[in-house]
């Protein structure tokens, strides 16, 4: 394994100090002072679009502190460059994804030598169709869509999100972003000639074709909230675009989908705990939009379209009449509402579905149960059948192509020893094809690896899952350094899949741990909603459980551990520090959500209305207010000894504001009362996500491993 010595942090001498603004804020008859508030420039949102618009006093402060850090991880260049090269020697720098059969066409995604962003093409399929996507043929011809690189190659943040083509395939929709403030502008390309059209349409969030052309658009307003949707007709001009849909309600959002079988378009609104669907018939030009089922507190669901012997029918992901986990059901499509749905796959506590795909068929659906994903699938039938998976923990995904009339599907499986491979399954004949692996050119050996999974008993008597990777020559002796990466908000469940970036560290002697805390739904619904409102705290009492019972066991120390966190999971890392600080060597607060409580009380951000199903409504109770307050990290900042602290920000983020961790690091420097490092690091010209591209974006890897293999040097050393 790979040594870690002789790595230092040099602090500079004088670390910049952000002036303070005493502001005062009175809510619920409690007034809070912040001195710091002065960091969100009253024109965010214009320099959230153009970061030279920054205030002056603004700006300079965060260059400082960018100066700051870069001078004290001097000393890490040398093992950030050998981070990178790492890293970059386990991408294939030559990589074709498999084919996409749809129609005439197997669509595909390449990546060649040298270049950040894939490259889209078609090429023809062969002569006679085949239902098998293993088997679909192509010929030589092939035909560019799009290459991302060359779009790319005059800016320094560039990040595509449509590549869509339309039914007759003769015109792609694609959408690029190059601020990283998540403003999409929308573009229709001729696929014959390669050359766009004339019309751009601004502000895109998501597309769907109707027809060859029409397309459907969501579009985000002045504070970011896609609530319109928009109808566009190919050669007018967009200002004349029908307004489809608009939602009012702040605390909602619109999304547009189209049904596998080509004959519904869906609008979808929702937000977190509530959902709302409404559909067109695609086969009517003169339909208009229809309400399957109105929102109602705590009722979601989601829905596709089912042809079959049984008629013309919706099937329908919810989580009505007690389903907490939620259950799959059908209505006839002329009869859509929830008076009608007839259960065909009940719900089981504690196993919850994530996912479900149509087929003419074929129904399947993904599913999650104490943390461990399975895939289940049933025919016309009725009778249910499961993929099953030998490993201790492992990821899955379900990748099903486009087609309608198909009787097979891919997945994708990995676990943190196993490098991704993409299966084919025959849902006829049970039959499994070996379609591609994930090739790591450098060299991979599985079995050089150890993956474990161990459960930690938190404070009330939960059993917190915790999967763990480590070097089969690493000592289980109390010795090894520990990085616990952790997230556990919105149900987001993390997955234990492979990632190659990962092995720098492992190889070092790290051990690798995720803890799948509350928050997430690893565990079903339940385990998200007991850390919802007031229960929040459960979510960082889980990790620091994590952390003592990987010290009980023996795979770390108190004191030389790493804990590790992004956007919502910066929440946790901010939150755990705060109430433990002596269990841990360092923090890696990626654009962290730690200035809760202003945040969720400010409903002109992009996403407040919407966050109060998550964390209670401040504005209008009290009790929300005094549980946030009681945990927002940025207050409850205190004077005390802290770890070693990176902290990441993005100046263009719409989702975590850069004033968030810019405040936060601003007061742990004026009250912490310890010298180790406080690092402030932040992206002046991008967003939530940070670089892009498949190859820059090992840059912020490399500069966030090199921290942790730092400060856990020279806690080994004191220790």
């Amino acid at each position: 394994m790979k040594s870690n010595k002789d790595l230092v942090i040099n602090l500079p001498l004088e670390a910049p100090i952000a002036n303070k603004n005493k502001t005062e804020q009175t809510a619920h008859g409690v007034t809070r002072i912040d001195d710091y508030a002065w960091l969100r420039a009253e024109n965010w949102q214009e320099a959230m679009r153009d970061p030279e618009l920054l205030p002056t006093a603004i700006g300079d402060y965060l260059n400082a502190e960018n100066a700051y850090c870069k001078a004290s991880m001097q000393g890490t260049e040398d093992l950030q460059q050998q981070l990178v090269s790492e890293m970059r020697g386990r991408i294939l720098e030559q990589d074709e994804e498999l084919p996409v059969p749809d129609g005439p066409y197997d669509y595909c995604e390449r990546y060649i030598e040298g270049g950040e962003h894939p490259i889209y093409y078609r090429t023809a399929r062969g002569e006679g169709r085949s239902n098998s996507l293993a088997q679909a043929a192509k010929s030589a011809t092939e035909e560019i869509l799009i290459d991302i690189n060359k779009e790319a190659s005059e800016h320094e943040y560039f990040s595509h999100y449509l590549v869509e083509y339309s039914p007759d395939h003769k015109t792609l929709a694609w959408s690029c972003d190059t601020s990283g403030a998540e403003y999409y502008r929308m573009f229709f390309r001729d696929i014959a000639t390669g050359c766009d059209h004339e019309t751009v349409i601004e502000d895109v969030e998501s597309a769907v074709w109707a027809d060859s052309s029409t397309i459907y658009y969501t579009r985000v307003d002045e504070n970011h909230r896609a609530n319109k949707v928009f109808r566009h007709t190919l050669g007018t001009d967009p200002a004349l675009d029908e307004l489809v849909y608009h939602e009012k309600d702040d605390r909602f959002y619109c999304d547009v989908d189209r049904s596998r079988s080509g004959r519904y378009l869906f609008i979808s609104v929702g937000t977190d705990d509530q959902d709302e669907v409404w559909f067109v018939d695609l086969n009517d030009p003169e339909a208009k939009v229809q309400l399957i089922e109105a929102r109602s507190e705590g009722l979601e669901y989601s829905v596709d379209h089912h042809i079959n012997q049984s008629g013309d029918n919706f099937i329908v992901l919810n989580n009505s009449g007690g389903a907490k986990d939620f259950k799959l059901s059908v209505t006839c499509t002329e009869q859509p509402a929830q008076q009608h749905w007839q259960d065909f796959q009940p719900g089981k506590p504690g196993c919850m579905i994530h996912s479900f795909e149509v087929f003419r068929d074929w129904v399947m659906w993904l599913a999650v149960e104490n943390a461990l994903p399975s895939i289940y699938f049933c025919g016309n039938d009725g009778e249910v059948s499961k993929l099953d998976f030998a490993e201790e923990a492992y990821s899955l995904g379900l990748d099903a192509g486009v087609e309608y009339e198909v009787s097979t599907f891919r997945y994708d499986y990995s676990s943190p020893t196993t490098p991704w491979q993409t299966w084919e399954y025959n849902c006829n004949t049970g039959e499994k094809v070996h379609l591609k692996s994930q090739v790591i050119p450098s060299g991979h050996e599985a079995s050089d690896y150890i993956t474990r999974r161990v459960v930690a008993q938190s404070h009330d008597g939960a059993e917190v899952p915790v999967t763990l990777l480590h070097h089969k020559e690493t000592p289980i002796d109390g010795t090894a350094p520990l990085l616990l990466y952790g997230y556990g908000s919105y149900g987001s469940s993390v997955p234990a899949g492979f990632s190659s970036n990962r092995l720098s560290l492992v190889d070092r002697g790290f051990v690798y741990a995720i803890a799948h805390v509350r928050g997430g739904e690893e565990k079903g619904r339940d385990w998200y909603e007991q850390a919802k409102f007031e229960r929040k705290v459960n979510s960082f009492h889980d990790f620091i459980a994590a952390a003592n019972c990987l010290i009980n066991e023996d795979y770390t120390a108190t004191g030389n551990i790493v804990i590790h966190g992004g956007s919502a999971g910066g929440l946790l890392v901010g939150a755990t520090v705060n109430m433990q600080p002596d269990l841990f060597a360092g923090v890696i607060a990626d654009v962290p959500f730690v200035d809760v409580l202003n945040t969720i009380i400010d409903d002109t951000l992009p996403l407040t209305p919407g966050e109060w199903s998550q964390w209670g409504n401040p504005i209008e109770s009290k009790a929300a207010y005094d549980a946030i307050a009681a945990y927002s990290p940025y207050d409850n900042v205190a004077a005390k000894d802290y770890p070693s602290m990176l902290v990441t920000a993005g100046v263009s983020d719409p989702r975590v504001t850069y004033w968030e961790p810019a405040k936060w690091v601003a007061k742990l420097r004026a009250l912490k009362t310890d010298i180790n490092p406080l690092l402030l690091k932040t992206n002046m010209s991008s967003g939530h996500f940070g670089k892009t591209g498949r190859f820059a974006m090992l840059e912020d890897y490399a500069f966030s491993f090199a921290f942790a293999i730092a400060v856990t040097t020279s806690a080994g050393e004191t220790n």
